[in-house]
């Protein structure tokens, strides 16, 4: 329990400024997620929810009495949501692996997780649709609660659950939906004064580009025919 305690209360000052060290090594989970989802590998998953669990409590500021404190109910809501979204993907990646590994001729081939595709239209709409209501409904529920700029908050997470799950279907556009979280999520969290947060969000925000690029590109190497399954996990894993 004493161990459990000090990694709660453990902090590192920058700047005169308390700084959750859960808050960072949650992130730094959260990146190495990021890095596993665009190369396909189903480890992303396990080490996304580790991050998940980590966040949940520095989300509770004013439950765990954080430097912060301050509670934002859709950061935390939305770790809650990762961890189901998370054990979804986590079994939809290790199955669809499996089933690329017993297709013939992939004999010695490292089997990628998932192929990269575009939503069709109808899913799409349904993703726009998503985010609308989404933000819409619980923007009115955090604001019912009293969580702190209830509005921004809806919309990270609405964008962040329908992305995770983009991302487990296997579709291109989570990383465009990723991109509409951290344009928000930056000023929101850079207010609530979760500096490593915000920090991760830039970071985010440079990293989606790169990995929307890398899964188009994949994508289009696939349906072209224009390399083998050996040639496509090299790509994606230089990037």
């Amino acid at each position: 329990m004493s161990l459990l305690v000090s990694f709660l209360d453990a902090q590192l000052i920058i700047g005169g400024v308390p700084i959750l060290w859960r808050e960072i090594i949650g992130n730094v989970f959260g990146l190495a997620a990021a890095i596993g989802g665009m190369r396909r590998v189903v480890w992303a998953w396990p080490v996304g929810i580790v991050g998940n669990l980590t966040l949940l409590t520095v989300f509770l500021g004013g439950v765990f009495h954080t430097p912060q404190d301050v509670d934002l109910y859709g950061q935390a809501g939305r770790q809650v949501m990762f961890l189901a979204v998370g054990l979804y993907g986590w079994w939809r990646w290790s199955r669809d692996r499996r089933i690329s590994a017993a297709l013939p001729g992939q004999a010695g081939v490292e089997a990628v997780a998932v192929h990269p595709h575009w939503a069709t239209g109808r899913q799409r709409a349904g993703l726009v649709a998503g985010m609308i209501v989404g933000t819409l409904v619980f923007g009115w529920i955090f604001s019912e609660l009293g969580s702190w700029g209830p509005w921004a908050d809806a919309w990270i997470f609405t964008g962040s659950i329908l992305a995770t799950y983009g991302m487990a279907r296997g579709w291109t556009e989570f990383w465009l939906l990723w991109i509409g979280v951290d344009i928000v999520g930056v000023p929101l969290l850079l207010k609530a004064g979760y500096y490593p947060s915000a920090a991760l969000y830039l970071v985010y925000g440079a990293f989606v580009i790169w990995g929307f690029v890398v899964w188009w590109r994949v994508d289009l190497a696939e349906r072209a025919g224009e390399s083998s399954p050996g040639e496509r996990s090299q790509q994606v894993a230089v990037g």
